[in-house]
Order: structure tokens, then C-alpha cells, then sequence
């Protein structure tokens, strides 16, 4: 299947073109169809399967043929961290090129000139609105803001939302919104809470499921079972054997992240941090500077374990051993893609060997692990205990050689690009909405 199959508007289609998109996900082939016919729908769908536009491409073609007053704010989507809400803002500026469309994104922890673009568009009316649950809460609060033209809202990573906590704010949106809209939830996992949810806020959704399950083979997965004073010393020794570029390396604490930068830094790498600590300028600086190459190692919390899409990222570095096999999913997942190879290194305590043994039993296979260098000193068995109590020795692995894997990431489409051949005498009357002036193509927008 292309993207010319669904049902998408043919401005749509010729900003996929611009960007090279030619054949839709799998969870982009199964909700883009049921958007555009109104239901609501529940997907299941982890980071890297190209949920976001699984739901913006379906959206930018509904507000571009439905009935809706341009004054209101017409759709919602709320976000559970501010970069995930910036890199919604940038999908929706690159799908919607050649759409009259306009958009806000709304989040914490910018200037008081920030706050007040956020309540200029939340007020004069922008068609989307994308906001944390806590800054628009926060919008709410302190002026009267009318939402009663929102036709579509939408939660993504909304397992991620209810762990931090956000559920009370997101029911008092919902509770503000008209009873008749179309709602869309997309979630990594589907515990009862989330299911919970949905019979709560959706009307009759329909449910789409793509496996979440392992990484894909192309990530070359290895750990390291050692002692925990052994780890700064192999890191070390890891990164500076070969030069390396924006390797991502993730730690649980903020603290660790911090201890880890300036470890690196003292011996010449160039590194910066990332976590919650940091005021949103900073966390820009950060990323602008990751994405650019300037930084070799980004140290992070699983602040940036979901829904940061950089195609480029080599090796992933696991400090620790997240504590469950969805963590250790989406963190891994941030290398190979965009039809890209990838290594993941995950570094195993003796105390962390339990969990490490849960993330293998939920691959399916046990992980290579790699023998310490002499060095370091002696590395600890691998032996870690069972449900029972009792150790379990555990065979070591090799994972498969890697393919070739396929997501998408966002780009600008090209200002020369002008639209598919086969379409160029398209009259005006086929397509009423081929009048617009792709100049200028969104208002109302935060950078």
C-alpha cells in the first residue's frame, strides 16, 4: 500500500511527496482510515511506528473538509513533555505545508513573551492546539478560554500521561470539551487504567493494536554484567577507544546524569545533560546542539526515552537496567531508524541482574553480554535470581544480524516542490482547497 490509497486529501499527499513518504506504517494504514470516517479511536502503537502521523494526516484532512469555524480552537492534542509537543508543532508544520492550517503549541518552562503567544492563539482561536496537561491547565486558570468548537481531542503516549500523574488535569479539560467530538487515543501499552480511560471519555472506539513487542533487529543488543564502581571506567574506556557522535546514554537518576556528564567532560568528551532540571531554553540548547553533531554524548534521563525522533543516533547506553522491558523498548529505540543500524549497550549490576533477566525473558532470547576488559578487574557472574529464590545460570546470546527498518521522521518539504505531475492539471473545481498560498501555511506558531 502507498499513501496515495487512503483516503487523504490531495495537498496532503503532495506534502508527503515533497518529503519522500511513500508507503504508511502499519498503524498509519490502520487508523488513517478510521479517523477520517469519525470514530473514535484507541491504538496501541509504541514509539518509532509513526503514530504521530497516524493521527495529524487524518486530522489535517478533516479540517480541511469539515464544517468548523475558524475563530475556535478546533482540535486539541495533549502531550505528556514539552518535546514531544515541539515535535508534534514540527509534524504538523511539515504534513500541513500546502494546508491552510493554523497551530499552537503550548508548554512550560519558556519566557513571559512564550506565555503570551500560548494565550494569544489559545484565545484568538488557533484550528489545533498542542499543550502539556499542566501549561494548559495553567492557561485555564488564569483566563476564560472557549472550547466549545473542539471538534477532535487527542492524547498521545497517554499510558505515559497517567504515570506522571497528569489524569486529574486531563478530566478537567475534558470535562470543558462538547460532549459531540471525535476522540483519539494512541498508547505504548494498554494496562486497565488506560482502558479505563477510554470508557470513560470515547464513544465506541475503535481499537487498533500493532505488536509492541521487541526491538527490531536492526539494533545490535549487548550488555556488560559487572561490578557498579566498574561502569564510569568502561564508559570511559568505550568512548574513547573510537571517536564516536551523538551517542545517547541514559541513566535513571538525575543525579548519575549529572555525575556521568562531568566525568566525560574532565576527560575531553564533548557531553551535555538532559533532564528535568533544566529551564525549557536550556533543554532547546541542548537538543539543537545533539541534533546538530556538536555533542558526541547526550546524558539523559527517560526524558527523552519517548517520542524524540533523530534518525542518526548510533549507540544507545544503557546505565542502568530499566526496571521494566517497555523502558528498556523505547530507550533502545531511539537508534536504527529511518531504515538505519543501530548498537545498544546496556550496563548489568549484580543488583540490577533480576531485571535484566525480565527485559531477555520479554525479548524472547537472552542478550550478548560481552567480557569485561582485564583491566577493570574481575566482572561478576551472571546469575540472576528467579521468582523462586533460587540463582539461574544463563546462556549467553547472540543477537541476529540486523535489516533494514522503516520509520518516519519529519522534514520540511522542499520550497520548489510543486506538486505530482499526474495531478498538475487537477482543476480548481476537483479540489477546492488547492487555492490556499503555501508561503505561508501556519499562524500562530511557536518555534
Amino acid at each position: 500500500m502507498t499513501f496515495d490509497d487512503l483516503p487523504l486529501d490531495y495537498d496532503l499527499l503532495d506534502g508527503l511527496d515533497a518529503m519522500n513518504f511513500t508507503e504508511p506504517t502499519p498503524v498509519q494504514e490502520q487508523a488513517i482510515p478510521l479517523i477520517i470516517e469519525g470514530h473514535d479511536v484507541i491504538a496501541c502503537a509504541q514509539t518509532g511506528t509513526g503514530k504521530t502521523a497516524a493521527y495529524t494526516l487524518p486530522l489535517l484532512h478533516n479540517l480541511l473538509h469539515d464544517d468548523h469555524d475558524p475563530s475556535r480552537i478546533n482540535a486539541i492534542i495533549m502531550a505528556p513533555t514539552r518535546e514531544l509537543a515541539q515535535q508534534i508543532d514540527q509534524q504538523i508544520e511539515g504534513f500541513g505545508y500546502y494546508v491552510p492550517c493554523s497551530s499552537v503549541a503550548v508548554y512550560g518552562g519558556n519566557d513571559g513573551q512564550a506565555w503570551t503567544t500560548q494565550r494569544n492563539g489559545l484565545l484568538s482561536g488557533a484550528d489545533i492546539v498542542i499543550a502539556t496537561p499542566g501549561r494548559l491547565l495553567s492557561h485555564l486558570n488564569v483566563q476564560d478560554i472557549d472550547f466549545s468548537g473542539v471538534k477532535y481531542f487527542i492524547l498521545d503516549e497517554a499510558d505515559r500521561m497517567l504515570d506522571m500523574g497528569f489524569i486529574d488535569d486531563i478530566m478537567t479539560v475534558v470535562n470543558r470539551l462538547p460532549a459531540r467530538r471525535q476522540t483519539i487515543m494512541f498508547s505504548a501499552t494498554m494496562p486497565d487504567k488506560i482502558r479505563q480511560l477510554a470508557k470513560t471519555i470515547m464513544h465506541q472506539p475503535a481499537e487498533v493494536r500493532i505488536a509492541v513487542s521487541r526491538p527490531p533487529e536492526s539494533i545490535h543488543q549487548s550488555a556488560y554484567v559487572l561490578h557498579e564502581n566498574q561502569k564510569l571506567p568502561l564508559i570511559k574506556q568505550l568512548l574513547t577507544a573510537e571517536k564516536l557522535n551523538k551517542v545517547l546514554l541514559f541513566a535513571g537518576k538525575k543525579q548519575t546524569v549529572k555525575e556521568v556528564t562531568r566525568t566525560l567532560g574532565r576527560i575531553g568528551v564533548h557531553t551535555d545533560q538532559m533532564h528535568s532540571d533544566l529551564t525549557q531554553q536550556q533543554r532547546d540548547h541542548v537538543m539543537h546542539e545533539y541534533r546538530s553533531g556538536r555533542i558526541d554524548v547526550l546524558v539523559a534521563t527517560d526524558i527523552v526515552s519517548r517520542g524524540i525522533d533523530i534518525d542518526d543516533i548510533p549507540l544507545v547506553i544503557n546505565y542502568d537496567v530499566p526496571r521494566d522491558a517497555e523502558d528498556y523498548v523505547h530507550r533502545i529505540g531511539r537508534t536504527a531508524r529511518a531504515a538505519n543500524t543501530g548498537s545498544a549497550i546496556t550496563l548489568v549490576n549484580e543488583a540490577d541482574q533480576t531485571y535484566f533477566r525480565q527485559i531477555e525473558q520479554f525479548l524472547g532470547r537472552p542478550v550478548e553480554k560481552l567480557p569485561l576488559p582485564e583491566q577493570l578487574g574481575p566482572a561478576p557472574e551472571y546469575r540472576p535470581q528467579s521468582k523462586s529464590g533460587r540463582n539461574s545460570a544463563h546462556r549467553h546470546g547472540r543477537s541476529r544480524k540486523p535489516t533494514s527498518n522503516q520509520t518516519q521522521d519529519q522534514h520540511r518539504p522542499s520550497e520548489r516542490h510543486g506538486g505530482r505531475r499526474r495531478r498538475a492539471n487537477r482543476s480548481k473545481s476537483e479540489n477546492p482547497h488547492h487555492t490556499h498560498q503555501p508561503q505561508n501555511p501556519v499562524r500562530n506558531k511557536e518555534q
